[in-house]
């Protein structure tokens, strides 16, 4: 194993670190620990999450307690039928005082977005979130705007066979790192939620900062990979596009993002080294939404997340060149 360049002490910070969100975090989400950390890992990694499940699952309360835990700016746009790109990313307004057009900033310019029912709102509006998404920035009337960083887009949607909802394009479910699904909680779970709320609203404190998010965003890329974790990683994704029940498999983007939040996990577990757990506890997160299945395989009610499953079951891990 390649030594590592990242120094033990600020691994353990790290580490400690993250630990602290997740806690934040479940005074307010009852469910899985694994959820907040997979939020946190995509900021790391900089990448986008999206929430699916039913109304009334606490998806968005899940965001908001997450973002609180960043002490980041935070906005939230609900997405509407009649919600315009312009609506997203802003406008220029002429300014009365000074005879000039200027800059009304959208709620894109946050650190934190929340889309929320991001599927309720047509294609057009839908994609004024891809620049942004992809190069953290936006053009608005032909100028081209940075965005904040750190920057992270989490949005929910509802399951696209409810009334007044779009599908996401491809091209755009692709940009999000991860896709996680939300259900109803354990009749457990559900009790403590009742008795948590019984007495007011819970809300998380702040732990983290955008300086201190960033300098994590770059620790991430001095994780070490080793070439047997890349040959898994390619064997993975090589095994969806030559599945016969697939129309579309995984592309080299997401070869890409797997790795990249594979050096994440790694990163807030406290290594400065991936190991196939790291990769094997993702897989069904970063590539299952990024599969098209076949018109015949749909019908037959296959599952995009079991084909995932099955490549980690078949795929080796070949012990090679590092």
């Amino acid at each position: 194993m390649t030594k590592s360049m990242i120094p033990e002490s600020l691994l353990a910070q790290v580490s400690e670190r993250a630990g602290h969100v997740v806690r934040e975090v479940q005074k307010v989400f009852i469910g899985p620990s694994s959820v907040p950390e997979l939020l946190l890992i995509a900021v790391i990694a900089r990448g986008h999450v999206l929430l699916e499940g039913v109304p009334g699952v606490a998806k968005t309360t899940l965001v908001k307690s997450f973002a609180s835990t960043l002490g980041c700016s935070f906005r939230r746009i609900q997405f509407t039928p009649d919600l315009l790109p312009a609506d997203i990313t802003g406008t220029f307004v002429l300014s009365p005082k000074d005879g000039v057009f200027q800059l009304r900033e959208g709620p894109i310019f946050a650190n934190v977005v929340l889309g929320d029912e991001i599927n309720r709102a047509p294609a057009k509006t839908q994609s004024a979130l891809l620049e942004a998404m992809q190069e953290t920035q936006v053009t608005i009337e032909g100028e081209t705007r940075p965005l904040p960083a750190p920057f992270v887009v989490l949005a929910t949607q509802n399951p696209v066979e409810q009334a007044g909802t779009y599908p996401l394009p491809e091209a755009q479910i692709d940009r999000f790192l991860f896709r996680l699904v939300i259900g109803y909680p354990k009749p457990r779970d559900e009790r403590e939620i009742l008795k948590r709320f019984m007495g007011g609203h819970p809300t998380a404190d702040a732990v983290l900062s955008p300086d201190e998010i960033q300098n994590m965003q770059s620790l991430v890329d001095a994780v070490h990979v080793d070439n047997e974790i890349l040959d898994y990683i390619i064997g993975l994704t090589t095994f969806t596009r030559e599945h016969a029940r697939l129309y579309l498999g995984a592309s080299p983007r997401a070869s890409l993002a797997l790795m990249n939040a594979s050096r994440a996990r790694a990163l807030l577990h406290g290594r400065a080294y991936v190991l196939p757990d790291d990769v094997k506890a993702l897989a069904i997160s970063v590539l299952a939404h990024r599969l098209v299945l076949t018109p015949e395989a749909e019908m037959e009610g296959t599952r995009a997340d079991r084909i995932v499953a099955d490549a980690m079951a078949k795929v080796p891990i070949r012990r090679g060149d590092r």
